[in-house]
């Protein structure tokens, strides 16, 4: 007999507000609470609590009991924390104490030091014990450093990290990432959807897959609506247009739209962050009702009325210190005396003040670096961020609050993670040193637990060398046939998705699965180029959803596929983990079928062989002169 099964404890998505070991003890609690009071021994509410009290009741039959019908709990050894100083982030003075770990779980802290029995015990005499840190801005990409999921992901843990959101994920990859993560030591990886204005910052380079467009209220509202079945951990909303200072009103998003999606969001207990990097734009977000503003306003000095507009809404600020920072290591020195330059040590220098002056006015001050943009590392940048808080004038103490409680309540999750607490998630660093005292003591990381595993330290598992999810191998030919009920997806049950170029000026694509005669439906893509010189419209046909895990297709010798086109000239483009491998073909007015040999294709380097066991898509591109109007045509799409 068992109290409950796997589908009783799996969580949707990992920062959810109450851990999955509660619900393991909730289940327990259910079922035995029943047996019990036909004993009319204790109450349901008796057993909840000795249940968080072990030691109370490990000699006793009730005890024995819940072992035995709770036989899925994983229920291993306690794990005792001996002497460290510990720093619980409650605003409490750190203090040496005994800290017990059960199934995941801070069951107890000791100030006199005493070890239940039968207690594993980790010696950490001279060490620090602080809750996990947070970073409320990331981007697992390709471009960061490192670049690759499970060494980032390994980055964040030796640095102490154990929660972090990713804002860099199109929503179809969250559902194969989280089944990724969870096989990867690692901090908890929260995935924001995003949106943002039609051609506004963070639509130029993405697809409407990657990031929603909206411009109106209704817009907004049917958007969040859309992203729900993905099951998103916050919503990142990019609102103030281009950058920073170029163009900075490019498509802005407008007072009621952001109103307006923040409240559907809201209803659906989503928090919401945004791109905020001007003064007035922040006032705007805080009127809206924006939980977090992941960036720093960096045009002037903020004002007592923004102050104000902030702190009545409760909206907290992440600076991302780290990204912004103008004299990093890796800077190149030719830039050093550039107008650039010293404008960019300008805005660095107004992001400092306005970190200290909404600290000082009372504004909730949280953790965030954009890590995964240039020169911002992942781990070593959630530490360098609490030591610029201290730059900017905050304590110590203060900026270890930032990167742990302050964050927690900042994305509303304070009741699980993010303080050392009894009853708290054990998410937790030990440090040789003491950072309160001196910050720069943070990158001395001894052991990482996420939520009671241990991930870094001594007793660890060995890093991954493994840099992509393993491939499934394909064992049908077809890919997409654009034949069935619901034309959004290929055969192999993924989202089309549009790849058009990026920019301020960038080419505008329809495409749909459409009827044609002697042919059920196929996809037909219309663009209007770009005016640049290479402009590029196309669509991807992933072979996994979301591009996440490779395919094995070296059974294969090739593609094959019908098409027709406005008789100019075509891309056929292979992805692989490797690189993308492409193919130039015309096309006219007639339909034609092409086979594609693998090994004609263009490797993306003079050193690539092909090897067909990890492509990620096929795409079929147009890329030509800027100022036309183009179409294409493509069905029936298949390995051969």
């Amino acid at each position: 007999m068992v109290c409950f099964g796997k589908k009783a404890v799996d969580t949707p998505h990992q920062n959810g507000s109450v851990s999955e070991t509660r619900m393991k003890a909730e289940a327990c609690v259910h079922v035995a609470s029943g047996f019990v009071k036909s004993l009319n021994a204790v109450t349901s509410l008796q057993l909840a609590l000795l249940y968080w009290n072990w030691n109370m009741i490990k000699h006793t039959g009730l005890a024995l009991f819940t072992l035995m019908v709770c036989t899925e709990a994983s229920w291993a050894d306690p794990l005792a924390i001996v002497g460290a100083k510990v720093f619980d982030a409650t605003g409490s003075e750190p203090y040496v104490a005994t800290v017990v770990i059960d199934d995941g779980i801070i069951t107890s802290i000791d100030k006199k030091a005493r070890v239940p029995k039968k207690t594993k015990i980790i010696d950490a005499k001279g060490l620090s014990l602080l809750p996990g840190f947070f970073d409320l801005h990331v981007h697992y990409t390709p471009r960061g450093e490192p670049g690759t999921t499970p060494q980032i992901s390994q980055a964040y843990i030796a640095a102490g990290v154990t929660s972090v959101y990713d804002f860099a994920e199109a929503p179809e990859a969250f559902a194969p990432r989280r089944e990724w993560l969870a096989e990867i030591p690692g901090p908890h990886v929260n995935f924001a959807a995003r949106m943002s204005t039609t051609n506004g910052h963070g639509a130029d380079w993405s697809d409407t897959n990657t990031t929603k467009w909206v411009n109106t209220p209704y817009a907004a509202t049917e958007a969040v609506k859309e992203l729900l079945p993905y099951k998103p951990d916050v919503i990142k909303v990019f609102t103030d247009g281009w950058r920073y200072g170029s163009g900075i009103d490019n498509t802005s998003m407008d007072e009621p739209t952001l109103t307006a999606l923040v409240a559907e969001a809201h209803a659906n207990n989503l928090k919401v962050l945004t791109h905020t990097v001007t003064v007035d734009r922040a006032a705007i977000a805080g009127r809206a009702g924006v939980d977090v503003l992941a960036h720093s306003m960096l045009d002037t000095d903020v004002d007592q009325e923004t102050i104000d507009i902030l702190k009545a809404s409760g909206t907290a600020y992440a600076g991302t210190l780290a990204v912004y920072e103008a004299d990093k290591p890796g800077m190149p020195s030719f830039g050093e005396n550039t107008p650039a330059m010293e404008s960019r040590r300008a805005r660095f220098a107004t992001g400092l003040r306005n970190v200290k002056a909404l600290h000082d006015n009372g504004i909730l001050i949280a953790l965030g670096t954009d890590a995964g943009m240039p020169l911002t590392p992942h781990g070593k940048s959630t530490l360098h961020e609490m030591e610029l808080m201290v730059k900017a004038g905050l304590t110590p103490t203060e900026a270890l609050m930032a990167g742990t409680s302050n964050s927690a309540k900042a994305v509303g999750i304070i009741g699980d993670r993010g303080t050392i607490e009894v009853g708290k998630a054990a998410d937790i660093v030990l440090i040789k040193g003491e950072p309160w005292s001196d910050i720069s003591e943070l990158y001395n990381t001894a052991y990482t637990f996420v939520g009671g595993e241990l991930m870094f330290g001594k007793g660890a598992p060995e890093p991954l060398t493994e840099t992509y999810m393993t491939a499934n191998k394909i064992t049908s030919p077809l890919i997409a046939d654009f034949d069935g009920s619901d034309t959004e997806r290929t055969n192999r049950d993924t989202l089309v998705v549009g790849d058009p170029d990026g920019g301020k000026e960038r080419s505008w694509q329809v495409y749909e699965v459409i009827p044609e005669t002697g042919k059920d439906g196929v996809l037909h893509l219309t663009a209007s180029l770009s005016l640049r010189e290479e402009a590029r419209a196309g669509v991807v046909l992933p072979l996994n959803r979301g591009d996440v895990q490779p395919a094995d297709a070296s059974d294969y010798k090739g593609l094959k596929f019908d098409i027709r086109g406005d008789g100019g000239d075509y891309v056929l483009a292979a992805t692989t983990t490797e690189g993308t491998w492409t193919k130039s073909l015309m096309a006219g007015k007639e339909w034609s079928t092409v086979e594609v040999p693998f090994d004609t294709l263009e490797a993306p380097a003079e050193d690539e062989t092909w090897s067909g066991d990890d492509m990620l898509d096929v795409r079929f591109l147009i890329k030509r002169p800027g100022g036309h109007d183009v179409w294409m045509e493509v069905d029936d799409v298949s390995f051969y």
